[in-house]
Parts: C-alpha cells; structure tokens; sequence
C-alpha cells in the first residue's frame, strides 16, 4: 500500500492479462467457422458481413457510455459488466444450434444476393448485438493498463497486452479445429467460448483489484464535445477509423477468400490464424520490447504502417506462399504499429480522462468496422481477392498521416519536461 492506501501498480498487471486472453480465446474460437455456420443457417457473403457489423454497431453505443462509467465508478465494476454481457451472448448464440432451420424471409437479389433469413440466423445477429452493446471491455481495459503503467512504459505494457490477446488468437483457432472434428461439430467450440467467458467472469470478480481506487470519488463526467476539444485527439481518432476501416474489410474478406481461392478448411484457417498469433507474439514481444528502447512510439507507428500495408498487397495474389508471407508482414506491421498507437493516445488523453477518451476511440472503431465488415463482404463479392487491395490503399493512408505524431510526442515530452 502507498500513503493514500492504494496497491501498487505492479500487482495488478497480471489479471489483466490474464483477462484479456481469456476474452480473445473466446471469441478465437469462433473464427474459423463463423462463416461456415452462416452459411448453414441460410446466409451468404454479404449476411456474414452484417453479422459481424452487429458487435461494433451496438458497440457504438455502449462503449462510451461504459468508458465514462469507469472513469467514475471504476475498472472493474465495468469489466465485469462487459464480461458478464458476453457471458449472456454466448448462451444466446447456443440457442442457435437448437432452434428449428425455419425460414423468415427469402432474399434474391442482384445486389445482395441469394439467402434466406432464418431463426437460427436471427438469433446470430441478436447474440452478437447483444455482446456489442456491453463490449466495452477493450476499452476499459486499455484505460486500466494507462492507469497502472508509467508513461515510459506504456508501449511496451500495451505490447504485452496485445501478446496475451494473441495468445488467445492462437490457442483459440487451434482448440475450434479440434473440437469441431466432433459428430456435435461447432456446437462444442461455442460451448467452450460460452464456459471460457464464465471462466473470465470470475477472475474479474474475484482477482482483479480496482485500479482507481484514489480517484474514483474526484472524477467528473465528460462530453463527446469535451473529448474531441482533448489537443490532438481528433487526429488520433481520424487514424483509429482508417486502421479499423482496413482491419475490417480483411476481416470479411479473409474467410470467404480462403473458403473460395485457397479451397481451406476449418482447419487449415485455424491454423493459419495460429501462424499468425505466434508471429504476433514474437513480434510484440522480444522485438518490440528492443525496438521501443532505440525508436519512439511514433516512429514505430510509421514504420508498422507501411509495413502493414504490404501485408495486404501480399494477400491479393491468392497464392498459399504468399498468403503465409502477408502473416509475417501482418505480424511486424501491426505488433509495432497498434501498441505505439494505443500510447500516444493513452498519453494524450491524460490521467483523468482516460476511461472517456478510450470509450469514444471505441466508438470510432465501432462505427469503421461496421462500414468495413458489411463493405468488406460487399468488395469481395465485386472483386475478388483484388478487395484486400483497398485495404492496403486505406493503411497506406494510415502511413503518410503517420508523420504528424511525431510532433505530437515532441510536444508531450516538452510538457513532461516542464
């Protein structure tokens, strides 16, 4: 305990680890056979894109609030909130799998397409929403890591983050593969995220201290008008859309471009999206924690970007190789580009607005995804691979209005040093 009885900081950082990996193994394992099981219940491309825009679009809406939420009432009572939203979502989407295949509607469409909506389908949609309107556990989170973690430290613990949210990325699609060679097939995955999210419940609840325990009493409510005055963080939000933006649309795309031009299994989509979490941690880890010793967070944002971009390029070809290369460039790109990000707006935003500001960010990727995972499904339908195109197009963007942070941070430190 210091003198005004707070712990210190550096016991609290485990939990929160250990939280994020659980949220991300949960939701790990349903990534590989999403797409297939909207396809089962009737859907197509396009109705996958619209379930995946469901988590954001009611995201949207929930993220800020619980962001100020937490500035005001504490970490932890709103990360167990948002655990316990999801927790609820999973049991809904297992409803699925015990609903009758009736058919609602029948769509046949020269822009939407062939499909049918279901109620399995429609008990999809109300699942994820459902988890989108109490998802605002990213946010929170990263609010508790700002509030623990000294300024110079700050990429480095964002970077450890992001390797336990990998970890789950990996061990997830490992565990869908397995589990799904069952005669119950994705019934048994889902049930897994569905106890897996219980699991995380409890570690909130039980292991997880509040990390504003001095503060909470002092701290006000903040508009959307006053965290859009915050210097500079109108810029760093106009890059949180475009990254999202180009994140999302490979999100959509990806799967139908691996069950359509590479001809991949569940499996062999589980397994790439492991490669590719084990990539992210050897990135996020030894090769950031040395690279943020010798280059600023600005620097390392630029050099990601870029890198990030050509990941994309890679993927348009439709070849195996070089769908594994795009790993790597994805692994570097973004295992040095997020975290730097995720600093310098945590820098920003100050030791009070933290849970406001990163609420709001939220909002910004809530609403770039939705755009990106329904026109994601809309760009692969139209182009073909030729869609991850626009995706390196929007992150090369990301790269040329990179620069600007570099004055950001000579500003930040010019004030630290005051």
């Amino acid at each position: 305990m210091d003198e005004n009885g707070c712990e210190p900081k550096k016991l609290r950082l485990f939990p929160l680890l250990l939280i994020t990996f659980i949220d991300t193994l949960g939701f790990g394992i349903v990534i590989p056979f999403l797409v297939f099981l909207v396809d089962q219940f009737g859907g197509n491309a396009i109705v996958y894109g619209f379930i995946g825009a469901m988590y954001p679009a009611f995201q949207l809406i929930g993220a800020p609030i619980l962001g100020r939420w937490s500035d005001i009432h504490g970490r932890k009572k709103i990360l167990f909130i948002t655990q316990a939203g999801t927790l609820f979502s999973w049991i809904i989407f297992l409803l699925a799998f015990f609903t009758p295949l009736k058919t609602l509607v029948t769509v046949d469409s020269t822009v939407l397409g062939s499909f049918i909506i279901t109620i399995p389908l429609l008990i999809l949609f109300i699942a994820r929403s459902f988890d989108g309107l109490t998802g605002g556990n990213i946010a929170v989170a990263n609010a508790y890591l700002a509030d623990i973690t000294e300024e110079n430290d700050r990429s480095k613990n964002f970077g450890k983050m992001s390797i336990s949210a990998n970890l789950g990325f990996i061990i997830g699609p490992a565990l869908a593969g397995l589990l799904s060679i069952t005669i119950y097939k994705e019934l048994i995955p889902v049930l897994a995220a569905a106890l897996i999210s219980l699991v995380g419940t409890i570690v909130i609840l039980l292991y997880l201290p509040e990390s504003r325990q001095c503060k909470i009493r002092t701290t006000k409510k903040i508009s959307f008008r006053e965290v859009i005055g915050i210097k500079n963080i109108p810029y760093m939000l106009l890059l949180y859309f475009l990254i999202f933006f180009g994140f999302n649309i490979f999100y959509t795309a990806f799967p139908l471009h691996a069950i359509r031009s590479l001809q991949w299994t569940v499996a062999e989509m589980g397994i790439y999206f492991s490669v590719l979490g084990i990539l992210m941690i050897i990135v996020q880890g030894p090769i950031l924690s040395r690279a943020v010793k010798k280059y600023s967070d600005a620097h390392l944002a630029i050099a990601g970007s870029v890198v990030l971009g050509t990941n994309f390029v890679l993927l348009a070809s439709g070849n195996v190789a070089l769908t594994y290369l795009a790993a790597a460039f994805f692994a570097l790109g973004n295992g040095i580009m997020w975290p730097s990000i995720l600093s310098i707006i945590s820098k920003l935003a100050g030791e009070d607005n933290q849970g406001a500001v990163q609420g709001f960010a939220s909002s910004i990727s809530s609403l770039s995804s939705i755009l990106g995972l329904i026109l994601g499904g809309f760009f692969y339908e139209i182009f073909g691979g030729r869609a991850f195109i626009v995706a390196a197009v929007i992150i090369y963007t990301v790269f040329l209005l990179s620069f600007r942070m570099l004055t950001f941070e000579k500003k930040i430190k010019e004030e630290t040093e005051k």
